[in-house]
């Protein structure tokens, strides 16, 4: 294995055979073709973090002038992500998608969250190459997805005139933009995602759930004074009122416990994160920058060992430090304790 330092990987395969890979992922046919259709899809979204990085140290710089304790993050999304995206969206193409890799910003407010994607959209306007090619924008606050997602997307392509970085030119990269109310309205819905094997985050699940997170992110949503969840009350009292009688999802929310730890290397910045929700036990181990190429072929062997356990999920993730992990991705520590803070705090 390689141990040099800055050893990023390349994409190897073209854009068709990508997509073809994606397909049989989705088809699940022949074993040889799914395990081909593995190493093509790990190559493709492992190529992803040298541009990732770039992209991340921009978002570093710009959210911490609009907020000096901004909580920064990336990772490589997940092979049951991708699987359920394209499951999804019949139509899309994995060499397409745009959030393989992804970084996010989460800010204390919404005003501070309209405040850097100013900073971008300016930039953009000033140099269209700039940070990367702007490829659009997705305002989840101003228009929440029907599950009550809310939250701001910016899509990249990778541009460099560098012949070193040639490699990763057009590759898409995803800037997510929260508030702290939204982060822990989102986090909650992947922690009760993990705990009752649902796919809410896809808006796929029980029917009381679905309505219950709706109804959340509508009283979140008050209290930033933005536009509210489609099909959910806008009298307030009556939004109370319906939410209160979520009595059953109430008394779960407040059951779930935080995870066991279990702590390999709580040193690095890169951290490849299993949970065993059935056990309620995280498992961590850290990575230096160095060893990225080791962290990325753990992360897929990984996956491969908990396929078909639904109770189990695993990611590869890179933050500031091991404290910023645990607020950065909360879920994977079934630690929801913020959302029930602010949701009581709304109710009563």
């Amino acid at each position: 294995m390689s141990t040099g330092r800055k050893a990023w990987t390349k994409p190897l395969y073209s854009h068709s055979e990508v997509d073809k890979a994606g397909r049989m992922l989705v088809q699940s046919g022949d074993p040889s073709d799914f395990e081909h259709a593995l190493t093509v899809i790990n190559n493709w979204r492992s190529s992803h973090p040298r541009p990732l990085q770039i992209t991340k140290m921009t978002l570093l710089n710009r959210a911490r002038a609009v907020y000096e304790h901004a909580l920064i993050a990336q990772r490589i999304r997940r092979i049951p992500a991708i699987n359920l995206k394209l499951m999804t969206n019949p139509n899309m193409q994995l060499s397409k998608m745009h959030d393989i890799g992804g970084c996010r910003a989460v800010l204390r407010t919404v005003l501070e969250v309209e405040n850097l994607v100013n900073v971008y959209e300016k930039a953009t306007n000033k140099n269209a190459r700039r940070g990367g090619e702007f490829i659009k924008k997705y305002d989840y606050i101003s228009q929440p997805k029907c599950s009550g997602y809310r939250g701001i997307h910016l899509a990249y392509k990778y541009r460099t005139d560098s012949k070193k970085l040639a490699a990763w030119s057009g590759l898409r990269i995803e800037i997510q933009i929260r508030s702290t109310v939204q982060h822990a309205w989102a986090t909650a819905v992947e922690t009760v995602d993990a705990f009752t094997a649902q796919a809410l985050k896809s808006n796929m699940g029980q029917d009381s759930w679905k309505r219950f997170f709706a109804l959340v992110a509508s009283a979140f949503a008050s209290t930033e004074k933005k536009p509210l969840v489609p099909d959910t009350p806008t009298d307030m009292t009556e939004l109370k009122r319906e939410l209160k009688g979520f009595s059953r999802e109430l008394t779960l929310l407040e059951g779930f416990q935080k995870a066991t730890e279990v702590i390999q290397n709580k040193n690095g910045h890169i951290f490849l994160v299993k949970l065993d929700s059935e056990k309620r036990l995280v498992n961590t181990r850290g990575y230096q920058q160095e060893l990225m190429l080791n962290a990325q072929n753990d992360y897929l062997e990984l996956e491969k060992s908990i396929k078909g356990k639904p109770q189990m999920q695993a990611v590869l993730v890179s933050v500031e430090s091991f404290k910023a992990l645990k607020k950065a991705y909360p879920n994977y520590f079934l630690d929801i304790t913020v959302f029930v803070g602010l949701l009581k705090k709304w109710i009563n």
